[in-house]
């Protein structure tokens, strides 16, 4: 697995994951929260499956 996801990002990324799981925690989405663990772990591992489909690397 070689790093696909640039530094803007991976930040980008985190902070959504971050903020989705915390409207699922505190808010409305509740179990749908954990879809911000996506985002929050392709941020973290660098590694996007989507970005190895498609392409693209950031």
């Amino acid at each position: 697995m070689s790093c696909n996801v640039g530094s803007v990002d991976r930040v980008l990324r985190i902070v959504a994951g971050l903020a989705i799981l915390a409207a699922g925690v505190f808010g409305p989405l509740g179990w749908w929260g954990l879809v911000g663990l996506v985002p929050l772990a392709t941020g973290v591992t660098r590694f996007c499956p989507a970005y190895t489909l498609l392409g693209i690397r950031t």
